[in-house]
Protein backbone atom coordinates (compact mmCIF):
# COMPACT_ATOMS: atom_id res chain seq x y z
CA UNK A 1 0.00 0.00 0.00
CA UNK A 2 1.08 3.42 -1.07
CA UNK A 3 0.75 6.68 1.26
CA UNK A 4 -1.74 9.21 -0.52
CA UNK A 5 -1.12 13.38 0.05
CA UNK A 6 -4.20 15.16 -1.58
CA UNK A 7 -3.51 18.76 -1.43
CA UNK A 8 -5.39 21.72 -2.48
CA UNK A 9 -3.88 24.97 -2.49
CA UNK A 10 -5.50 28.82 -3.79
CA UNK A 11 -3.49 31.32 -4.78
CA UNK A 12 -3.79 34.86 -3.13
CA UNK A 13 -5.33 37.37 -6.49
CA UNK A 14 -2.49 37.65 -8.76
CA UNK A 15 0.07 34.87 -7.45
CA UNK A 16 -1.52 32.30 -9.40
CA UNK A 17 1.59 32.07 -11.85
CA UNK A 18 4.17 32.45 -9.26
CA UNK A 19 2.20 29.20 -7.76
CA UNK A 20 2.34 27.66 -10.75
CA UNK A 21 6.30 27.93 -11.37
CA UNK A 22 6.92 27.00 -7.82
CA UNK A 23 5.07 23.95 -8.29
CA UNK A 24 6.85 23.18 -11.37
CA UNK A 25 10.10 23.52 -9.95
CA UNK A 26 8.76 21.35 -6.83
CA UNK A 27 7.03 18.72 -9.06
CA UNK A 28 10.97 18.09 -10.60
CA UNK A 29 12.89 17.64 -7.67
CA UNK A 30 9.87 15.51 -5.29
CA UNK A 31 9.65 13.22 -8.16
CA UNK A 32 13.30 12.35 -7.59
CA UNK A 33 13.18 11.44 -4.34
CA UNK A 34 13.47 8.49 -3.14
CA UNK A 35 10.15 6.91 -1.84
CA UNK A 36 8.15 9.00 -3.88
CA UNK A 37 6.22 7.12 -6.51
CA UNK A 38 4.29 10.06 -7.81
CA UNK A 39 3.61 13.88 -7.47
CA UNK A 40 1.29 15.22 -10.26
CA UNK A 41 -0.06 18.87 -9.96
CA UNK A 42 -3.20 19.86 -11.66
CA UNK A 43 -4.66 23.05 -11.84
CA UNK A 44 -8.46 24.10 -11.99
CA UNK A 45 -10.13 24.53 -15.48
CA UNK A 46 -12.60 26.74 -13.21
CA UNK A 47 -10.43 28.55 -11.04
CA UNK A 48 -6.70 29.15 -11.93
CA UNK A 49 -5.71 30.18 -8.69
CA UNK A 50 -7.28 26.96 -7.29
CA UNK A 51 -4.11 23.86 -7.65
CA UNK A 52 -4.41 19.95 -6.53
CA UNK A 53 -1.65 18.26 -6.11
CA UNK A 54 -1.38 14.06 -5.98
CA UNK A 55 1.53 12.42 -4.33
CA UNK A 56 2.11 9.01 -3.54
CA UNK A 57 4.86 7.87 -1.39
CA UNK A 58 6.52 3.97 -0.75
CA UNK A 59 5.25 4.67 2.95
CA UNK A 60 4.58 7.85 5.75
CA UNK A 61 8.39 7.58 6.65
CA UNK A 62 9.26 8.70 2.72
CA UNK A 63 6.64 11.21 2.76
CA UNK A 64 8.17 13.36 6.24
CA UNK A 65 11.47 12.70 4.58
CA UNK A 66 9.95 14.51 2.09
CA UNK A 67 8.76 17.69 4.04
CA UNK A 68 12.31 17.79 5.30
CA UNK A 69 14.12 18.16 2.21
CA UNK A 70 15.82 21.32 1.37
CA UNK A 71 13.65 22.00 -1.49
CA UNK A 72 10.37 21.51 0.29
CA UNK A 73 11.44 23.63 2.74
CA UNK A 74 12.61 26.68 0.49
CA UNK A 75 9.84 26.52 -2.07
CA UNK A 76 6.92 24.97 -0.28
CA UNK A 77 7.42 26.75 3.23
CA UNK A 78 9.37 29.67 2.53
CA UNK A 79 7.84 31.08 -1.14
CA UNK A 80 4.80 29.25 -1.88
CA UNK A 81 2.87 29.03 1.30
CA UNK A 82 3.02 32.85 2.06
CA UNK A 83 1.24 33.47 -1.40
CA UNK A 84 -1.84 31.05 -0.82
CA UNK A 85 -4.99 32.05 0.55
CA UNK A 86 -6.11 28.58 1.25
CA UNK A 87 -4.22 25.38 1.95
CA UNK A 88 -5.91 22.09 2.85
CA UNK A 89 -4.08 18.65 3.24
CA UNK A 90 -5.58 14.54 3.38
CA UNK A 91 -3.80 11.67 3.57
CA UNK A 92 -4.72 8.25 2.97
CA UNK A 93 -3.31 5.07 2.06
CA UNK A 94 -4.21 2.99 -1.07
CA UNK A 95 -6.22 -0.33 -0.84
CA UNK A 96 -3.96 -2.57 -3.33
Amino acid sequence: MAYVVAVKWVARQGEEDRIAQILGVVAHLTRAEPGCLMYVVHRSLDDPRTFFLYEQYDDEAAFQAHRETDHFKQHVLGEALPLLEARELAHYSTMD
